[in-house]
């Protein structure tokens, strides 16, 4: 199942635009066993449409098209497609009355380029669009099979859902069963983790990848066998050699976030977070109550940006803060135990740090960041240089680290 997924529209080859459909296309795609081998990105007009076409029905057996089949002139996708294939467009009765429904249940009239939207090249097959005035078709081109769908990334995802991953799945009849593992990871990078797996042996009929995906890196197994039950088996015995590896930098395997994890983890042990955050503004907060029913975890915050905050809030002597300064272990010690005598949470993390891009000294350079835990086992904190000096950097990675110190934490991992 080689497939390949062009994206059409000036929007995207200028930039204007990032293109949101084509990775989310080939992950979905991946659930029953097809292997994306092409992304192609091309502008508005029918030449640059017709070579991709070409392109890409050479190297593989499906393809999908997003855009360029809305009602305006710069949507040139069905006539580029009539040109390729020698036919006409023709109007498909279905689309002309859910156009009609559409601008009668909205009391506007319908123009007529709209009326255009339901023209499709002749021999195409009607895919429907459930939300929007595009519908899309499939038509076989070149020996492949091509499915043209609208370029809105919730159209698009919709109709694949709906019409085109149960298409391709007909179609390809595959005899192989296909599955994939997920491992989301924090802690090494992915060279390191590439290095520690090299030696690892797969079952027969399953490979590794890496993806990284900032701040973290995704491992995912890939299986193919004769049958269910045999890429099952490889894939249980492939999981198990690479735990057994880097087990411990693997927070989950079945597509939570770390503040998911986090709030599971902390939910299952009747554990009450509370957070003091200088440098990262409340991001971890920010995460934390993102998810839906993180009120039984997170009990407070506290921004304490300034050094008058860390003293009034949090008791941070302020003679600890002029001896040491505001970003320092003793500083951040001060603020986690300070916030876990003053809420009563089982489990209080600080953060103080230089985020930049200004602020930084030779001895505390931009990027440098102190995070503290104060529990009932005692009190424990760790300096982290950031390397790279971009403000958000910093910030996200801070907070990602002090998810997973959380995580270490609770499991008693090594931190």
């Amino acid at each position: 199942m080689r497939l390949a997924v062009i994206a059409s529209g000036d929007e995207l080859t200028t930039g204007a635009v990032t293109d949101e459909n084509s990775a989310w296309v080939s992950d979905r795609l991946l659930a029953i066993g097809g292997e994306t081998v092409l992304h192609l990105t091309v502008a508005d007009g029918i030449d640059p449409l017709i070579d991709a076409m070409n392109l890409a029905a050479a190297r593989t057996r499906f393809v999908i098209v997003t855009g360029g089949l809305g009602p305006t002139a710069d949507d040139l996708t069905r006539d580029a497609v009539c040109q390729a294939l020698g036919v006409g467009l023709v109007e498909n009765p279905a689309a002309r009355d859910r156009l009609h429904a559409i601008f009668k249940m909205i009391g506007r009239e319908m123009t007529g380029n709209n009326r255009r939207q339901a023209m499709i090249p002749a021999g195409a097959t009607l895919i429907r669009n459930p939300i929007g005035t595009a519908p899309g078709f499939a038509i076989e081109y070149a020996g492949a099979a091509f499915y043209f769908l609208p370029g809105v990334p919730r159209e698009c995802r919709l109709m694949m859902e709906e019409s085109v991953v149960g298409m391709i799945a007909a179609a390809a009849a595959e005899p192989a069963a296909f599955g994939v593992r997920l491992f989301r990871t924090f802690g090494m990078t992915e060279s390191a983790l590439d290095q520690e797996l090299s030696a690892v042996a797969l079952p027969p009929g399953v490979r590794l990848g890496y993806r990284a995906v900032v701040p973290e890196i995704h491992l995912k197994l890939y299986g193919r066998g004769a049958d269910g039950a045999t890429v099952e088996a490889a894939l249980n015995e492939a999981a198990a050699r690479v735990r057994a590896k880097v087990g411990g930098v693997i927070y989950s395997e079945d597509g939570r976030s770390l503040e998911e994890v986090v709030l599971d983890l902390c939910r299952a042990r009747g554990i009450k977070i509370a957070l003091a955050e200088s440098c990262t503004g409340g991001l971890v907060a920010k995460r934390l109550t993102d998810v839906a029913g993180s009120s039984d975890v997170f009990d407070r915050g506290a921004v304490t940006y300034s050094n008058r905050a860390k003293t009034e809030m949090l008791g941070v002597p302020a003679e600890l803060i002029r001896e040491h300064g505001a970003v320092s272990a003793p500083a951040a010690r001060a603020m986690a135990a300070g916030l876990r005598e003053r809420s009563g949470a089982d489990l209080c993390l600080s953060i103080t740090g230089v985020a930049g891009p200004a602020g930084g000294t030779p001895d505390k350079p931009v990027g440098t960041v102190h995070i503290a835990l104060a529990d009932a086992a005692g009190l424990w904190d760790r300096r982290f240089l950031f390397a790279r000096a971009e403000r958000a950097w910093v910030r996200d990675l801070t907070a990602q680290a002090a998810l997973d110190l959380i995580r270490r934490r609770i499991l008693g991992l090594e931190i």
